[in-house]
């Protein structure tokens, strides 16, 4: 039995995807930082489907010895897996200045180390056949000041997940990174959504879009997947246009905002 293994779980995205998968009777390994949480998820999962294995792991990402622990865990129940979805993350968004030491390094280590070093131990422990799916962001598309450490670590994904995607071609691994625009998690977010006016309306994909579309993406091994026609437009827009100019317009729109709220 090989399972799927789910990082950021308890979140709105991580969620969906287990539920997704859950109904696809797909055997499931999740993580997130609150063990309430995961039981509430664990009891979800089996509303949906009462026979489906599930294992979970209480774990803070960011720590090294935490993550060692989760891999001992793993290793003493002798599980495989085919599966591996990246969405743990840090969303802070704060002026470069306004951070603190603490809260840099827990944006840098929960966003590009966890899922890296996730990756490189599940590799190890993989069935013949693995999918990969890593939710980065469309931030990742251009630095954006006042979201610049966030848009970073989500850079760093989408440029090393989609390098891996043709290393292990040939090993039988399917690589997808996800770059989402808008998606309506948390009541914080969907407040800022919300106050993005038209733009946030049409740009916005529900967590439960993200996750069916990104399996079946990487179901064909596609590169990337980039949910909305919207959001697949404003890419090609920001690849063109003069750099200076987006960055300009990234700055106006985002220099007002805050968010600090995980």
């Amino acid at each position: 039995m090989y399972y799927s293994f789910v990082s950021g779980a308890t979140g709105g995205i991580g969620r969906a995807f287990a539920i997704a998968l859950a109904k696809r009777g797909c055997p499931l390994f999740i993580t997130g930082r609150s063990q309430g949480k995961l039981s509430a998820l664990k009891s979800e999962l089996w509303n949906i489907n009462p026979s489906l294995k599930v294992e979970s792991y209480l774990c803070d990402l960011q720590i090294e010895k935490k993550r060692k622990e989760l891999l001992a865990y793993i290793d003493s129940k002798g599980l495989k897996f085919d599966r591996l979805i990246n969405v743990a993350g840090v969303d802070t968004q704060l002026p470069f200045k306004d951070y603190t030491e603490e809260k840099i390094l827990m944006q840098i280590r929960v966003n590009a180390e966890s899922a890296i070093i996730l990756t490189h131990e599940l590799l190890k422990r993989r069935a013949k056949s693995m999918e990969i799916v890593t939710i980065s962001s469309m931030s990742a598309v251009s630095p954006m000041p006042y979201f610049a450490l966030y848009s970073a670590t989500k850079a760093t994904l989408y440029n090393f997940f989609t390098a891996l995607h043709y290393e292990l071609k040939k090993d039988g691994v399917k690589v997808t990174t996800v770059l989402p625009g808008a998606v309506p998690t948390r009541p914080d977010v969907i407040e800022q959504i919300k106050a993005q006016g038209v733009w946030g309306k049409i740009s916005v994909k529900s967590p439960e879009f993200v996750a069916e579309k990104s399996l079946n993406a990487v179901r064909k091994n596609k590169l990337k997947y980039i949910p909305g026609g919207f959001n697949r437009f404003l890419n090609f827009i920001m690849k063109i246009a003069p750099k200076r100019l987006v960055l300009r317009f990234i700055a106006h729109r985002w220099k007002k905002l805050r968010k600090d709220a995980f």
